[in-house]
Parts: C-alpha cells; sequence; structure tokens
C-alpha cells in the first residue's frame, strides 16, 4: 500500500497543475460508501499536505478539489442510502464489516445529525455514516448544512496537518543535521 501512495504523491508532485484534480477524486473516494474502505485517500491527502509544506503544491486548489470531492461522495452515499434503506447492508463490503454498521448507528443515537461531522473526522465511520444518514431519513435540509460543514473543514483539515507534520519534520530535520 505504501509503494501505491508513494506513486500517486510522485504523480501529484509532477504534475501540479493536477492538484485540485487528484483531491477531487481520492476526497470523493474517501466519502463514498464501499470505495472508502478500499482507497488510502486520508494517507494520500495527509501526504498532499507534506507536499505543501515543502512548497512543491498550494494548499487552496487541494482544498477546493477535496472539498468539492468530499460533498460528492457524502451526498452520493446519503442518497444510496436513502434510496436503498437497510438493503444496501447487505452488499459488499458492508455486509462483511457489521462492526461498521454498527458504529455508526452507535453515533447517530448518540449525537444524531452531529454524527455527520464527527464521520468525517473518524476514518471508521466515514465508511458508513453517510449511507446511514440516508438509511435514517435523515431530511435532507438538516443533512446538507451539516455535511457541507463537515466536507469544508475535513478537506482543510487533513491536508493541513500533513503540512504541519511536513513542516514539524523539516524542523526536526534541520535541528539534528550537522
Amino acid at each position: 500500500m505504501n509503494g501505491l501512495i508513494d506513486t500517486i504523491l510522485g504523480f501529484v508532485r509532477d504534475n501540479r497543475d493536477w492538484a485540485f484534480w487528484i483531491a477531487l477524486v481520492f476526497a470523493a473516494g474517501e466519502t463514498t460508501a464501499f470505495l472508502s474502505i478500499v482507497i488510502p485517500s486520508t494517507a494520500i491527502l495527509l501526504g498532499v499536505g507534506a507536499l505543501v509544506a515543502t512548497g512543491e503544491l498550494s494548499l487552496l486548489p487541494i482544498w477546493l478539489g477535496a472539498s468539492i470531492g468530499a460533498i460528492i461522495g457524502s451526498f452520493f452515499s446519503y442518497f444510496l442510502g436513502w434510496r436503498y434503506g437497510d438493503a444496501i447492508l447487505r452488499f459488499w463490503p458492508l455486509r462483511n464489516h457489521p462492526d461498521l454498521v454498527e458504529r455508526g448507528n452507535i453515533a447517530f443515537r448518540k449525537w444524531g445529525v452531529i454524527a455527520v461531522i464527527v464521520g468525517h473526522f473518524f476514518g471508521p465511520l466515514r465508511a458508513v455514516v453517510f449511507v446511514m444518514a440516508g438509511i435514517s431519513r435523515i431530511p435532507q435540509r438538516l443533512f446538507a448544512p451539516v455535511n457541507i460543514a463537515g466536507c469544508l473543514a475535513w478537506a482543510y483539515v487533513t491536508p493541513a496537518f500533513g503540512e504541519v507534520a511536513g513542516h514539524v519534520i523539516g524542523w526536526l530535520w534541520n535541528l539534528f543535521s550537522f
């Protein structure tokens, strides 16, 4: 998996003009039910943030692309849950991960619609929280603003955290290199 991540990050570094689109695709994959389980998008977005720390990329196009991708993926997942209801839980990979489904149910019982925001930042929930919101029939007028706020925040925080980590690693490297 690390080889794949390194290859993608190398591609992003070598194709800066595509950073917006790459962030959009990986953020959409990260927030789309089923895909989020198999695509290491968070690691890639953290790595892209580290490239921002080196000055090779700008954070703005990455944030915009990741925001739009997260909105697309999470709304698509929500509509899958709304359209197919509990039947979607019988499809792979959700049927093989009842623990994820139960975490999603617990999150909604505990936090209500706020679970959507929590789901953006808590990896194990990200795979199911948007589908569970649809299955739970959370009204779109409640889901949309909370989800969009979560998408914007997640799309900023994830690469920004990578950027901060990149700066810290650079500082430590300079501190201890003679």
